[in-house]
């Protein structure tokens, strides 16, 4: 599956005359932002794979919490 800018990207190569500046710089602004389209991806993913962590962290956490205190009430 492509992205908005991949596809923005075909796009200018396909319709533009690239014999012009314009369509060029087009194209080279579009591939920067395909640079940063990726790194923040990347870090969206980082920071989904920590919230999921801390996530399973609370999880034993409170099952730790809710087993102390059934262990507790059966003495």
């Amino acid at each position: 599956m492509k992205t908005p800018m991949q596809e923005l990207l075909e796009w200018v190569r396909a319709t533009l005359p690239m014999d012009l500046d314009t369509p060029q710089m087009i194209e080279q602004k579009i591939e920067s932002m395909l640079k940063k389209e990726e790194e923040t991806e990347m870090l969206r993913a980082s920071l989904m794979k920590k919230v999921s962590e801390l996530n399973d962290n609370k999880i034993i956490s409170l099952y730790d919490d809710l087993s102390e205190f059934f262990n507790t009430k059966e003495r």
